[in-house]
């Protein structure tokens, strides 16, 4: 493992750390999940593919980590979904779940090491509630238990907003059963048709605050080294979380840094329902290969606003063609390719906040040092350079593609001509120079070049591949 020292920008304290585990034998990270009622989007997507990094970059560090990122199953949004599609609750939770991992390793990342469903800790989360009831910092009221905020003097310490700015943010329920306006609900009574356990206060569910709480207790301790989520989840989600946590453990912290990833907006616009301008991961993945989908989430620093446009999706396919170009042509001239050791550099800028804008230019100096290599035909750079353009890769979750393959990617579907067809142009142009019909001969190379194919002559013959982008740099 190489010696780094991993600096966090933490959230409750408003400024750059270093990381100091609890234990550095064992590192411990939660990250909020989906609310499994439809299909994730590309701002879901970027708190998926940025925590992965993360944990990615921990596992080179540290011995052992263990990732909980949790599934809400249990929610208000499932119970309205299920009702408006005339599906059982269960089914749409299960479907869309389903759809989640299926369009989060389609990104490339990898599965956590827990992934509880709110709906199998149930038992934890009345547990957590009637510790807080009997510590004074909860009651009940009308079938409802509330968190009574008046009673954590420290209550919005993350997001740091004053009292009525926090009441009118959080967009809390106006009910004569509150002691406070701020007070906000631990379980709540399930109608005959909604999803309900029985409990001390009769048959109802858990509020969406008490679940995490109550999960990451169960997986990871009382406190743990990390809590991460969108940065929209601060308030009043991880607040909330804070206080119930705190409260229900003697004032022991929840997390020692909370990380939140900045917000993403599409074509200079908020990304909302309302504007319709949100697009589904699936539907990227219909028009993008999904490493291009993952490098352009990666392209910004995670803390910053990140606009999503056709032109980073551009770019970012640009980067891994020449990426990918570079390894193709150290394989073809005989490296056998393996991953080795990132640069120390490309490490540095992991370890300095996540900084993967500057982690991706050190990619672009392996890529020129593998480049020139080739140039060179210096076997022994080639060998070097290309094992660590792939760690950096690995590290980074891209560069996992089969290389001709890659070349060769088209939208499903897409009416640009087939392997097949291709082949038969490039054999009807050998034909044609032995032929010596050399007019005929470029006439189909450039038929070829209009459809995006490049032709590369060799000693082993043709190959080709789909062209690559504009120079990224």
């Amino acid at each position: 493992m190489q010696s780094v020292q991993l600096a966090l920008y933490n959230t409750l304290s408003r400024r750059k750390e270093a990381f100091v585990p609890l234990d550095p034998g064992h590192i411990r990270m939660y990250v909020c999940g989906p609310t499994v009622y439809s299909y994730p989007h590309v701002g879901n997507a970027r708190s998926a593919v940025v925590f992965d990094v993360l944990y990615r970059l921990l596992r080179r560090l540290y011995p052992r980590v263990t990732y909980a990122r949790n599934i809400t199953d249990v929610d208000d949004k499932i119970i309205a979904a299920a009702q408006a599609a005339h599906e059982p609750i269960e089914s749409i939770a299960t479907r869309t779940a389903a759809a989640y991992r299926e369009d989060m390793a389609a990104l490339g990342t990898l599965p956590p090491t827990q992934e509880p469903r709110a709906t199998q800790y149930i038992p934890q989360m009345i547990a957590m509630i009637e510790r807080l009831i009997a510590r004074g910092h909860a009651y009940a009221a009308q079938g409802h238990v509330l968190f009574d905020v008046p009673s954590m003097p420290d209550y919005g310490k993350l997001a740091r907003r004053d009292r009525d700015d926090m009441i009118a943010g959080a967009r809390v329920e106006v009910a004569p059963y509150k002691k406070d306006p701020a007070d906000f609900v631990l379980w709540k009574p399930s109608a005959d048709n909604q999803p309900g356990w029985d409990s001390p206060w009769g048959r109802g569910r858990p509020g969406w605050h008490i679940e995490c709480s109550a999960m990451g207790e169960a997986l990871l301790g009382e406190t743990f080294d990390i809590h991460g989520g969108g940065q929209d989840l601060m308030f009043p989600h991880h607040e909330n979380e804070i206080a119930q946590s705190a409260c229900a453990h003697g004032g022991a912290p929840l997390a020692r840094y909370w990380m939140h990833n900045g917000f993403l907006s599409m074509n200079d616009e908020k990304m909302s329902k309302s504007l319709g301008n949100i697009v589904t991961v699936r539907e990227l993945l219909a028009d993008w290969p999904g490493e291009v989908i993952r490098l352009a989430l990666l392209s910004a620093h995670y803390r910053a606003p990140l606009n999503w446009t056709t032109e980073t999706l551009q770019q970012a396919k640009a980067s891994l063609d020449r990426f990918y170009n570079a390894l193709k042509l150290a394989r073809d001239a005989g490296v056998a390719l393996s991953a080795g050791e990132p640069p120390t550099t490309f490490l540095e800028a992991l370890a300095d906040d996540l900084n993967t804008a500057q982690a991706l230019a050190v990619l672009h100096e392996a890529a020129d040092s593998l480049n020139q290599a080739n140039m060179a035909a210096d076997a022994p750079r080639r060998r070097q350079a290309a094992a660590r353009l792939l760690a950096g890769g690995d590290v980074f979750g891209i560069l996992r593609q089969d290389l001709d393959a890659w070349f060769r990617w088209q939208k499903p579907g897409s009416a640009a001509a087939d392997d097949g067809e291709i082949q038969t142009l490039i054999d009807l142009r050998l034909a044609a120079r032995k032929a010596r019909n050399f007019t005929e001969a470029d006439r189909i190379r450039d038929e070829l070049a209009a459809r995006g194919i490049v032709l590369e002559d060799g000693a082993k013959g043709t190959t080709w591949r789909r062209s690559l982008g504009a120079d990224p740099r």
